[in-house]
């Protein structure tokens, strides 16, 4: 495995336990408080990723064994909407999208280097390799916890005072 790949992979690992950190600490109202930025809430952000990772973990396993696979596209909005995203636990999306992202995980680093560069067919967006679903992955959910930050800040409510890198481990 290249280092690049193993890097990506430790980034990619630690997701759930960065996601945990930046949703901890808040009240159940607060988690279902429609606050700026974008229209959702913390729990529909939370619901949000949960969702995308468990796509996205689909898709990366599909283009591990199978040819050429079908890669669907999904409408994030009616997920979020039509799946009572609102009303779910924030801890069971988080703790969910950490067993899963611990499962790829394992699944991802026993694989040869050849296999980052097999691909799948996306509704969409056309020919994926895993490493480009990887880093889509890794990256999506460093692109939305930018807006749980500001919706933290906008609710008046700041990070728990230390992060610890023991919830980190992997």
């Amino acid at each position: 495995m290249t280092p690049r790949s193993a890097a990506l992979i430790d980034r990619y690992a630690m997701g759930g336990a960065i996601l945990g950190y930046a949703a901890s600490g808040l009240t159940h109202e607060q988690q279902r408080t429609r606050i700026g930025p974008g229209a959702w809430s913390v729990a529909e952000l939370v619901a949000h990723l949960l969702d995308a990772d468990l796509v996205l973990s689909d898709r990366m396993k599909r283009v591990i064994a199978e040819e050429n696979p079908p890669l669907s596209a999904f409408d994030e909005t009616a997920w979020v909407e039509r799946l009572g995203s609102q009303d779910n636990p924030v801890e069971d999306a988080v703790s969910l999208l950490t067993t899963n992202r611990r499962w790829m995980t394992r699944v991802l680093r026993r694989l040869p280097d050849a296999a980052f560069a097999r691909a799948g067919v996306h509704s969409e967006a056309g020919r994926v390799t895993l490493a480009e679903l990887l880093a889509q992955a890794t990256h999506h959910i460093d692109h939305h916890l930018r807006f749980l930050y500001t919706k933290r800040a906008n609710l008046g409510v700041a990070l728990p005072p230390r992060y610890s890198s023991e919830a980190l481990t992997v």
